[in-house]
């Protein structure tokens, strides 16, 4: 197998249409590459001609340590990682690909410094064991996935939770409303969003800019939709990015409420509706929940049904990639820092 790098138009070119997430894209990546500290390389594997995995890496090199990434930290991407193509039904053979790309990307990787990597793998990608061969560690992340394939609105719904569909029906008896968007009003939804972590002590990573970007770079990839009350006020919104078989819940969903009704159950329901309905959005056969990780959150994400899916996470060990992800994290979005470091 070679691995070789390959620029923005082939990459476009050997994508495959299924188990990629929409910051796969060539959309999504420039607005990465333009955003993001490092140096952004497209990696493929290949036999012949013939495409058998890829890997987008943001890679940058220091005197002490070389750092690898994927996806960039502090932007808001759960899972980016590898793709395998499916060369062969056989077992055997799917693994000796999988080895044998993870072993070509680790060494075409390697540089005369120590090589820290960070991997967060799409769910897509179910067998991380090559990465421990080479010396790394992975751990098991999750997060909901809503099959939707065939479903109609009154099969979705009877598969909620009993306050979900309550809620759901409630809300459909008052007079908030719930629209689709464009990017200008996904400013309210980042500002909500930026005002909700202040006033839980944290700090929100992605930038406006780099929020606005995506959107626009991503066109009819994006969705945002938001919840008015029937003076036109903003209650919340949430922005939706949608790859071919996905649909994946990005950013807003901050709590608030409408006559004791969850706003965003409302939303939630207004995007599930649209996938099952719009035509535009006829190949989305999945919702994807963004993680189930926090405990308080899945007690809520869980109301709706969805299936726990596993994804993962490959690491360097150690201490120094500890220092390494918060080192990356903070020159993101530094411009001053980020040519000391």
């Amino acid at each position: 197998m070679k691995i070789q790098e390959i620029g923005f138009s082939e990459w476009d070119t050997v994508l495959p249409t299924t188990g990629i997430t929409v910051f796969h894209t060539a959309a999504a990546l420039r607005v990465l590459d333009r955003h993001a500290v490092g140096e952004l390389r497209l990696l493929g594997g290949f036999k012949g001609s013939q495409p058998v995995g890829l890997i987008p890496v943001f890679v940058r090199d220091k005197s002490v340590a070389k750092f690898v990434f994927s996806p960039p930290l502090g932007f808001g991407i759960r899972r980016l990682g590898p793709i395998l193509f499916p060369t062969s039904p056989k077992q055997s053979k799917q693994e000796q690909v999988n080895r044998e790309f993870m072993s070509g990307v680790l060494e075409e990787l390697e540089g005369s410094v120590p090589t820290l990597y960070f991997i967060s793998c799409s769910t897509a990608y179910t067998d991380p064991r090559p990465s421990r061969w080479e010396g790394l560690d992975f751990e098991p992340l999750f997060t909901y996935q809503l099959d939707l394939t065939g479903r109609t609105r009154d099969d979705l719904l009877a598969s909620f939770s009993k306050s979900l569909r309550r809620e759901i029906r409630h809300g459909g008896e008052t007079e908030l409303s719930v629209d689709r968007r464009g990017v200008d009003e996904a400013k309210q939804v980042y500002e909500t969003t930026r005002k909700r972590f202040e006033d839980q002590g944290l700090n929100l990573r992605i930038s406006w800019e780099y929020m606005r970007d995506l959107l626009y770079s991503l066109d009819d990839r994006a969705r945002v939709y938001t919840a008015e009350d029937p003076d036109g006020d903003f209650l919340g919104g949430i922005t939706v990015l949608y790859a071919d078989d996905t649909a994946y819940f990005w950013k807003g969903g901050t709590r608030s409420s409408y006559d004791g009704i969850s706003v965003n159950s409302l939303i939630h329901w207004r995007i599930l509706t649209d996938i099952l309905e719009d035509p535009a959005l006829e190949s989305v056969g999945q919702y994807d929940l963004y993680t189930a990780n926090n405990e308080r959150l899945t007690r809520y994400k869980s109301k709706f049904g969805g299936s726990l899916e596993p994804y993962y996470r490959i690491e360097s060990s150690s201490v120094p990639m500890t220092v390494a992800k918060a080192l990356y994290r903070t020159v993101s979005f530094n411009p001053t820092l980020s040519k000391w470091v």
